[in-house]
């Protein structure tokens, strides 16, 4: 089945209306404090916050408050993070009453309620099947987050809202600056028959580039230097896994740990591909100028073969194939692990968990370096993976918008507290406990050029906002403070040395290699995509583990038969007709 050219075109369009609607409302509101915008309506009187009440007595605008209050439903998970760093060290708060779903209350006069919550992150097992049995029984909250199948699935059975002119009506200034900060890609993935279907819960792109995470107390003592290629990497491995860097006497750890899953922003392989040149799992360019699948290239079976190598002397746990990201941390945090693939934030998990236990322990990011020692292209997977749906008939459905605006002023807003709403000394990641979390995309990056720029002048008194919390947090760890959590994961992050710098240089060397597929999920993805990650992730791991290398070729020709050439042919007919 084709991919039709006329829905592109409708987005096209729509995309040019969001970003005029950007551009109109942010000159034409230069002057309000919070970035509210008006609406002209026949009758209306004009409070002071830039917000409309009109002739029904109903406010209006981005920050209007419902009074009486509503009640809006969400459905939940419960991550790790939040149940433990978070709600297991506040006071008086939980997931269903806490500073964020008070002050929704208190400003916006929304209630919020969840249907259901399950433990686990948001690609979880338990939280899949929980969401899966709740899109198939039709009994929707109000709003849904909901991946791109998902989103597809229900606007095809006409559940879920058009949300176009609520989004250009709604969205206060500095959330569509916000959202369209990368591009119309987001918006691409949720329009369909030239409407948008949902918000995209953006998440940055520049902001998830990969570092070679290395335990440095562990390079010093056995000599080693910091890597310049894959050569070295490969012979740190080795070091790490046959040199007994613990002193323990013991041939107990291990070169590289990764996870069962074998990508994502921590503990994967993405960043290790990457030095062979090897993109799995993204859309890129080849020669001719047409996408191909990057898990399917040549390129991946070198790293394959470098990976069961590895496996063969030791250097990888054997027992990685059935240990999920918990299991891998482990053994991190035991000292078992001298070195792992992932995002700036890795720092704070699982790698502090590493300096809690053995205070002599210390990580280092790294770049990416590649087998020839040339500038690596880092792989940046289109990361917008969840959208919100309103479902049909919401009596409010610009409710959600508003929450967007409110979580995205209440942090980064003229009239925000970061250090209470989002990190606060005595917990990580209270913005978790919103149900609703957008942020500036560059927001980490820009942190760090900020503190940069501080230390070069020597005057950190210049620092606001993000910067200021950051530094207090780092200067808390350079005091010796073990106060506060992750402190030493901060100063990882955000230092001299640490691996903002890194991404700022990506940056600045324009290394970043951007996913080129951003549409809709395909005809034959919604079908076969699962099937197809299945078999590829079953695959590669029984290579790692020393099948034969020969096995990635006849996993090359399954992907093609099974849908694989079908899923290319639809991926490079949208391509074309984005042009």
């Amino acid at each position: 089945m084709k991919v039709q050219k006329k829905p592109r075109n409708g987005m096209r369009a729509l995309t040019i209306l969001l970003i005029t609607a950007f551009t109109i409302t942010a000159c034409s509101d230069g002057n309000s404090k919070s970035g509210n915008e008006t609406k002209p309506t026949a009758t209306s009187n004009t409070d002071n916050g830039g917000n409309k009440e009109t002739d029904k007595g109903v406010v209006d605008g981005p920050f209007g408050k419902y009074d009486p209050p509503i009640e809006v439903s969400f459905v939940r998970h419960l991550s790790d993070v939040v149940e433990n760093n978070v709600l297991g060290v506040l006071k008086d708060e939980t997931l269903e009453d806490n500073r964020w779903t008070r002050v929704y209350e208190k400003e916006l006069g929304i209630k919020i309620v969840n249907d259901w919550v399950v433990k686990g992150d948001i690609s979880s097992d338990q939280y899949l099947q929980k969401i899966n049995v709740t899109l198939a029984s039709g009994d929707l909250p109000d709003f849904i987050p909901v991946n791109a199948t998902q989103l597809k699935q229900l606007a095809d059975s006409d559940q879920i809202e058009d949300v176009t002119k609520l989004f250009e009506d709604y969205a206060s200034p500095a959330l569509k600056e916000a959202l369209l900060s990368e591009g119309s890609s987001p918006f691409d993935a949720v329009t369909l028959n030239g409407k948008l279907m949902a918000i995209p819960m953006v998440e940055s792109s520049i902001e998830r580039s990969m570092f070679i995470w290395i335990r440095t107390d562990w390079m010093t003592k056995l000599g080693l230097q910091p890597p310049k290629t894959m050569a070295d990497v490969l012979a740190i491995s080795k070091a790490f896994t046959e040199q007994d860097p613990d002193g323990n006497g013991k041939p107990d750890t291990f070169g590289l740990g990764f996870t069962k899953n074998l990508w994502g922003g921590t503990m994967g392989l993405d960043g290790f591909m990457a030095g062979y040149n090897a993109f799995p799992n993204i859309w890129v360019e080849d020669a001719s100028g047409s996408l191909v699948f990057g898990s399917v290239q040549p390129e991946v079976k070198t790293a394959l073969q470098a990976l069961q190598t590895m496996s063969k002397s030791g250097q990888v746990d054997p027992e990685f194939g059935i240990k999920d990201g918990g299991k891998v941390s482990e053994l991190i945090a035991g000292g078992k692990i001298g070195m792992q693939y992932g995002e700036q934030w890795n720092s704070i998990y699982p790698l502090q968990l590493n300096k809690n236990n053995d205070p002599n322990a210390q990580w280092q990011a790294f770049p990416i370096v590649t087998e020839s020692g040339d500038t690596a292209k880092i792989p940046l997977k289109f990361s917008t993976a969840r959208f919100y749906a309103v479902k049909k008939g919401v009596k409010h459905p610009e409710a959600l918008i508003k929450l967007f605006n409110m979580h995205l002023e209440k942090i980064w807003g003229e009239t925000g507290d970061f250090g209470y709403y989002f990190a606060p000394p005595e917990a990580e990641s209270v913005w978790q406990l919103s149900p609703v979390t957008p942020y500036p995309l560059k927001k980490n990056v820009e942190a760090f050029r900020a503190l940069d720029a501080a230390r070069k002048a020597g005057d950190m008194s210049t620092l606001t906002g993000e910067a200021k919390t950051i530094q207090e947090k780092m200067d808390s760890y350079y005091s010796g403070s073990t106060e506060g959590f992750a402190v030493w994961g901060w100063e990882r992050i955000y230092s001299e040395e640490g691996s903002m710098g890194i991404t700022d240089q990506y940056d600045k060397n324009n290394q970043f290699l951007h996913e080129k597929f951003v549409g809709a999920p395909t005809p034959t993805m919604v079908e076969r995509k699962s099937t197809l990650e299945k078999l590829q992730n079953e695959v590669f791991v029984k290579i790692i583990l020393g099948a034969p290398i020969e096995t990635f070729d006849k996993f090359v020709e399954d992907w093609k038969k099974l849908g694989g050439d079908q899923i290319t042919k639809e991926v490079n007919e949208w391509y074309a007709s984005s042009k």
